[in-house]
Parts: C-alpha cells; structure tokens; sequence
C-alpha cells in the first residue's frame, strides 16, 4: 500500500516512474479519511485519533501534480523530497492558510508569508496534506485533542501530538513538529516513531509560532531516523545527511556511548528501564563502547522558568485582550508568565545556561565521549482528557520533560527512537555534530531495534 510508504521508499518509487505524485497523495488522503476519525475540528472525541486542525486537499492534488510534472523534465536532478506527502505541525505558516496554533486565540490569522522551513520543503517539491494539532500554542505536552492511535485512550505526547498521531496511523509518511522542552521527542516516544531534534538555530524559526524562541528548535518527524534524515537535509540547506546503515556486523565500533547519572537521579518506570537496557545491549553488540561517568552541569529549574517564562511573556503579551480565548491551561501558563518581566534575572539565567552548555561541551571532549544514551521519556503515556484543565502545568516539574528539557537548554542535537510504541530512547551529541550522531541512531535502529509495526485498526 502506498500510504504505508516512508519518505525514502516513497521516494525511489517516484524516482523510478513506479509510483506518481498524485497517487501518492490521493492514498494518503484516503488513510486520513479512514483513521483521523471524521472530519478535523478543534475540541476531538474520546474515540477519536483527530491528528489534523486543517486538511487542505485540493492544495495537495495542485502541488502533487506539479511535482509529477518537476519529476518528467528535471529526471535525476529532481530533488530527492520531490512529490513526498507532509503534514506541518500548526505553528508553521504557509502563505494564504490559516494558521492557529490550535487556538481559538488566532482565529482568523492568515499568514502573508511562508515560514522558512516550509518554504525550503515546497521548494524541493514537497506536497502539504495539512496543519497537523497542537498542544495549544505548544504549551503542554499532552495534546489532549488528538488521540494515540495506538490507544485512543493515551496521550499521543506534546505539543508535536497531531504530527506524531498523523505518522503512527500511517495518514502521512512525514511531518514537520517543533520542541521546546521536549515537544519533538515527547510525542515521537509516545506513538512509536521517530524524530531529530537538531542544533538550535540549524532550522530557522521564522514563521514559526513561537513559544520561547532561545528554547525553540524546528525539526523533523517521520517513522525511521533515516526518513528524519532526509528532512532534515532538506529543512537545513546543508546537503545531505547520512540516510544508509553502515555495513558489518558492528558498525558502532568506535563509537563511545556514555550513561549518566541522570538516569539514576530520574525515577523510571520498569518497563521504561528494560527498554533501555534492551539499546545497552544492542549498542555493545553493534560495537559500541559504554561508559559510566557523572554528568557535569544539572539543569536548574528556577532558571528553565525565568528563561521559559519570560519569553513566553514576550509574545503573549500582545494577546492579552483575546484571554478568555484560551483553553485553561494554557490561560493559567500565560497567567503565570506574567510575573516575568525582569530582565536581570532572565540575563543571569541565560549567562548560568551558557555556561552550563560550555561544560557539556568540554565533558564531551574532556571524557572522549561521542554520544549520551538516556530514556525519552521516564514513564508510559499518560492517561488522555486532563491535559487542559487547571493545575497541569507545563514546565518544571512535569515528569514528560525530566529527561528532555536539558538538550534544549544547551541545543544540542538529539535523535529519538522507539524501542516500542511506548517506549523510546534519545541519543544526544554536542552541538553541529549532527553526522555522527544520525549515523549512530540510524545503524542501531536498522540493525537491532526496528520500528513498530501498524497500530491497530481504528
């Protein structure tokens, strides 16, 4: 079935001539009318996977064909993304859409200009099914009206929960999200797929919704790394990043892999802990070396919320008089960030992070260490309903981004993978060290871990 094709695969079959644009498109927007549960709407249904706010499918059929067409006269030079389905997470503008951020709040917000990211991708060719939900303006890690196709009654993770859900029931084979403290790799652990969180500030963020800019990193979703991979060279401008496993029987040798004693600090669930004891073992038999060693700089949750907060503040600020317009969580987080507008503060926080991020980077080095492994997520996914009531705060101390938050405050690169639906483990290397990291996530997903099967049938 061609909507159960990944970007890669996808991909040859169009440069082929085996498969077309359009009967691409048309397959995966037949998927979405059998397993988004009815049309998108805002609040979803409890027996619902409800993973779009929009469906624009007449733009797709109009994009589909023309990159049919792009395909017949440019042949090889075609570029590779050329014709493959996407769903953008509801932050990302695309010019003369609506884009809410899947809030009443922007009601009507119809954008003069592509975002950046989009621009990149449309320009390679690529087809937009959508705007996939999100947790209200990203400011949760629940996503509450979108359902985990792999239990309706479960999370499908935040605030990326629409783009994660959309990818799972195999509705589209790519999709764009955005993380802050977590919001890529949440809902990727949560619905068994896969993302790469890249060095902050490789993707540009205009034209993204923002939450907390210096926090926020753009990034892609699909089911495999090597499908992220290819994004994610189409999203940076860089060229290519790896896309094949490495050959051998043990293509991590070399490679130093190091637990942290963050592990140990963070209490986690049992099946959470087989999970990644299940990657140690991988990695040792794919040539890894694994190294024990304490982690050199915690992160501080006072300075997470003065960062955090402020620049939520920041652009909150200017919807003060639509308030009631928010769902209640989310008015209780922008009522809370109001009491951030010192600037000392925020800057001796900023300062304390810099330097935090610098003894990572000299840890990095100093230890000869490649790659940090560490759980996700701690815990399962969540019970699904509560996520926008009062007194579910996002932020510190939710468990969702114990282990997370941290990569976005330094910005370094991280790619999540499942070990299950419900289980996932991060990667994570030093800043632009993208390359090794992707190859590494890429060899211990194709040579050991694999990637979940179908959901079941909605």
């Amino acid at each position: 079935m061609s909507d159960d094709l990944g970007v890669l695969d996808a991909a040859r079959l169009l440069a082929a001539g085996d498969l077309s644009s359009i009967e691409l498109t048309e397959a995966c927007l037949r998927r979405i009318e059998e397993s988004n549960g009815g049309p998108p709407t805002f609040d979803g249904a409890p027996d619902r996977i409800n993973a779009w706010a929009r469906l624009y499918p007449e733009v797709a059929r109009e994009q589909a064909t023309a990159a049919d067409g792009r395909r017949v006269r440019e042949g090889d030079a075609a570029p590779l993304l050329c014709g493959i389905p996407i769903g953008l997470k509801d932050l990302y503008a695309v010019a003369g859409l609506p884009l809410t951020a899947s809030s009443r709040v922007l009601e009507g917000n119809i954008p003069a200009k592509d975002s950046t990211a989009w621009q990149r991708l449309r320009e390679q060719g690529m087809v937009l099914l959508g705007h996939t939900h999100t947790h209200e303006f990203a400011a949760g890690g629940t996503t509450d009206q979108t359902g985990n196709p792999w239990a309706l009654d479960r999370i499908a993770g935040g605030s990326s929960g629409g783009s994660a859900a959309a990818l799972a029931a195999r509705m589209t084979p790519a999709a764009l999200g955005s993380d802050t403290c977590g919001s890529l790799r949440i809902p990727s652990t949560c619905c068994g797929t896969s993302t790469i969180k890249p060095t902050h500030g490789l993707i540009p963020l205009d034209g993204v919704v923002p939450l907390a800019p210096t926090l926020d990193h753009a990034g892609p979703m699909a089911r495999s790394v090597a499908d992220c991979s290819a994004l994610l060279g189409g999203l940076a401008g860089l060229g290519s990043f790896p896309l094949v496993p490495g050959r051998g029987p043990r293509p991590l040798d070399g490679v130093t892999v190091a637990l942290t004693d963050r592990i140990n600090e963070i209490p986690i669930e049992d099946e959470v802990a087989r999970g990644l004891g299940e990657v140690v073992h991988a990695c040792q038999g794919l040539g890894a070396r694994i190294v024990e060693l304490p982690a050199p700089w915690a992160l501080d949750s006072d300075d997470l919320s003065r960062v955090l907060m402020t620049e939520v503040w920041s652009y909150h600020r200017s919807h003060a008089d639509r308030h009631e317009r928010y769902r209640p969580q989310v008015a209780e987080f922008v009522e809370a960030a109001r009491d951030f507008t010192d600037e000392q503060p925020y800057l001796a926080a900023q300062e304390r992070r810099a330097r935090g991020t610098a003894s990572w980077e000299r840890w990095f080095d100093e230890q000869r260490v490649d790659l940090v492994l560490e759980p996700t997520l701690p815990i399962l996914p969540l019970e699904r309903g509560p996520g926008y009531e009062r007194d579910h705060p996002a932020g510190p101390g939710d468990p969702l981004i114990a282990f997370t938050a941290l990569w976005d405050i330094t910005g370094m690169p991280v790619a999540s993978l499942p070990v299950s639906w419900c289980v996932g483990v991060s990667l994570v290397a030093p800043r632009l060290r993208e390359p090794r990291l992707i190859q590494a996530a890429l060899d211990l997903q194709e040579h050991a871990l694999g990637i979940p099967g179908d959901p079941p049938a909605p």
